[in-house]
């Protein structure tokens, strides 16, 4: 019990380090800078004391919990008895990796990349802002949805790159050849809020658990190393949201002109 307050401790005096810069720079610009008093001077003191120990209990919360879980689902489900069956693995069927056995990696990982961008406080934030924005057009949810497909369906392809072992900018080349062609003919108001998507998806909830997914599924399937095919989902889930989004904006302008279409009377 001592150990884990001195731990606690630690990462909070680090966090308090980590964030003083920031508290830093705004209180030369708020009072040097502007020469203006900070206004609620309390209340902020109290926010900033809140987010310092918000992040310091995050920060122990992923050494503690979501980095660990993720590797051991990883671990589970590469088992050489769970992908091959326990015959089949102590015959040594496992030496030579079939990418066709690891079809609950990939449902995991794509359930992992959806519901953790669901979850992901920035999209939440991004994705009310557009929806004020765009007076309705945008909707929050809709957007939120269309970002988490693209997440999912960017980490179920990065799973199976670990297993298969195929490089990962191959992948990247096809995947921004996509965003180019896509952004031609995408609507133009949609493109911004696309690329931003990208971003606002590897945050807080969601890079924890993609990161210790793509490092377990590497340190577990025979042949593949940590360093070089552990990394990378990231890459892939900030790639892929871009491609969801402005495919749900061009699909929606394609049904309204259908629905258009089918309105107009007959000449």
């Amino acid at each position: 019990m001592l150990s884990e307050l001195i731990n606690i401790l630690q990462v909070f005096l680090t966090t308090m380090r980590d964030v003083a810069p920031i508290a830093i720079i705004l209180a030369f610009f708020q009072l040097i800078v502007l020469r203006q008093p900070v206004p609620h001077l309390r209340k902020v003191l109290v926010g900033f004391v809140y987010v310092l120990v918000g992040l310091a209990l995050f920060l122990v919360g992923l050494e503690k919990a979501l980095f660990p879980l993720g590797e051991t689902m990883a671990q589970q489900l590469t088992d050489p008895e769970f992908v091959y069956g326990a015959a089949a693995a102590e015959n040594g069927a496992s030496d030579m990796v079939d990418w066709t056995r690891y079809y609950w990696v990939y449902l995991f990982a794509a359930a992992i990349g959806f519901s953790t961008t669901i979850a992901e406080p920035s999209l939440i934030a991004v994705s009310l802002k557009a929806d004020e924005a765009s007076g309705g057009a945008v909707k929050a949810f809709a957007l939120r949805i269309a970002v988490a497909i693209g997440v999912a369906a960017s980490i179920a392809l990065g799973a199976f790159r670990i297993v298969t072992g195929t490089p990962l900018h191959i992948y990247m080349m096809v995947g921004y050849l996509i965003v180019i062609v896509q952004t031609m003919f995408a609507p133009k108001e949609i493109i911004p809020l696309a690329y931003d998507s990208g971003g606002v998806t590897t945050s807080t909830v969601t890079v924890p658990l993609v990161t210790a997914l793509g490092l377990g599924l590497a340190s577990t399937v025979p042949g593949r190393s940590a360093l070089l095919d552990g990394f990378g989902l990231i890459a892939l889930a900030s790639l892929f949201p871009m491609i969801t989004v402005m495919g749900y904006a061009q699909g929606s302008r394609a049904w309204d002109r259908w629905h258009a279409k089918k309105r107009r009377p007959p000449q």
